[in-house]
């Protein structure tokens, strides 16, 4: 399983970003994918994930501002970010694990997000 995020950057508080997770093989319908993220000096929480069946989960620091979701066909999970908040500035990467795995078994590379006051 590979996967590849992207679509970090620059924003300033109170814009939007899309930040994506590309993966190989069929991921998307196989496994759990999930968005984590690590602020400077911080550890790395969990952010969102969404299930092969379309169910989501959200940290709550960013319930209602940040949007999980998953296109099949492009195996591709999404995930909208929006107000921003300076505290959401993070690298963020994407997992995959299986369903009956206990912990997230795949990682991708980290796309940082900076956000502005």
């Amino acid at each position: 399983v590979q996967l590849q995020a992207s679509g970090g950057g620059l924003v300033q508080a109170g814009d939007s970003r899309r930040l994506s997770c590309a993966a190989s093989g069929r991921t998307f319908s196989r496994y759990f994918i999930g968005w984590f993220r690590q602020a400077p000096g911080k550890e790395r929480e969990f952010v969102a994930s969404i299930s092969r069946n379309g169910y989501t989960y959200y940290a709550d620091s960013v319930k209602g501002r940040f949007t999980i979701s998953g296109d099949n066909v492009k195996d591709t999970v999404y995930l909208q970010m929006d107000s921003l908040k300076p505290e959401d500035t993070a690298v963020y990467y994407c997992a995959a694990r299986s369903v009956n795995a206990g912990e997230y078994e795949y990682w991708g590379q980290g796309t940082e997000v900076t956000v502005s006051s």
